[in-house]
């Protein structure tokens, strides 16, 4: 599968030359001029590496980032800033980007720099396939959710797709733009559907959660998963 990264980047002389240098490695891209319009593709497009200047108009890239990544837990993400002080490095790790790259830097720096974050995405733990509920145990390799009276359920892939990425939030709150999109593939803005509700509740009922204590709608958010 091909590797698009998204460059947002408001001086359109160094947005295309990253996106020439990329282009000409073999990636695709994305590109976007503002804050706010990076946002925007940041969130419905579908792309594995962000390339984030920090000042720009709109929105600045430390607000982008922050936005980013409660929306995308765990995208990879490179800032490139002539912005070298400690404390903006130090602030746009805490938020989550993978590297920090200054203004000016070569073109082979910055593609080495994408390559090792790349890999190091590549290389995170991947997902558990059990997990333990309240009263039970959850085998995504085989759909199976099995409890301690000797009880089973079948979830659907759809299902089991969806208790997972709660499980993994590890009791945050997940909204359903963010279900829509990373489980669903759907572009939220553009998708009208209930069908996320359905899956809800066909989910509760597997999971004997008659009174929503385990999986808790946050009226106005999303839902959260107590396990």
């Amino acid at each position: 599968m091909e590797t698009t990264v998204l460059v947002i980047e408001d001086d359109a002389a160094v947005r295309q030359g990253v996106v020439d240098a990329l282009e000409y490695s073999g990636y695709r891209t994305l590109q976007a001029a503002d804050g706010l319009a990076g946002l925007e593709l940041a969130r419905r497009g579908s792309y594995q590496l962000m390339l984030l200047d920090l000042m720009m108009p709109g929105r600045d890239g430390f607000a982008v980032l922050e936005a980013l990544k409660r929306d995308r837990p765990g995208q990879p993400v490179i800032i490139l800033s002539a912005r070298g002080e400690e404390e903006d490095r130090v602030r746009g790790l805490r938020l989550g980007a993978d590297d920090y790259v200054l203004k000016p830097f070569s073109v082979r720096e910055l593609l080495a720099r994408v390559e090792a974050v790349l890999r190091r995405s590549c290389e995170r733990p991947a997902p558990v396939d059990q997990w333990s509920i309240p009263g039970g145990a959850v085998d995504f390799s085989t759909g199976e959710l099995t409890f301690s009276d000797g009880g089973r359920e079948m979830l659907s892939e759809r299902e089991a797709a969806l208790l997972r990425y709660l499980l993994g939030a590890e009791g945050r709150v997940v909204t359903r733009a963010e279900i829509l999109r990373h489980v669903w593939g759907l572009d939220p803005a553009r998708t009208e559907t209930r069908t996320l509700d359905m899956h809800v509740m066909h989910l509760r009922t597997k999971l004997r959660d008659v009174h929503q204590s385990l999986l808790v709608t946050v009226r106005g958010k999303g839902w959260r998963l107590n396990a």
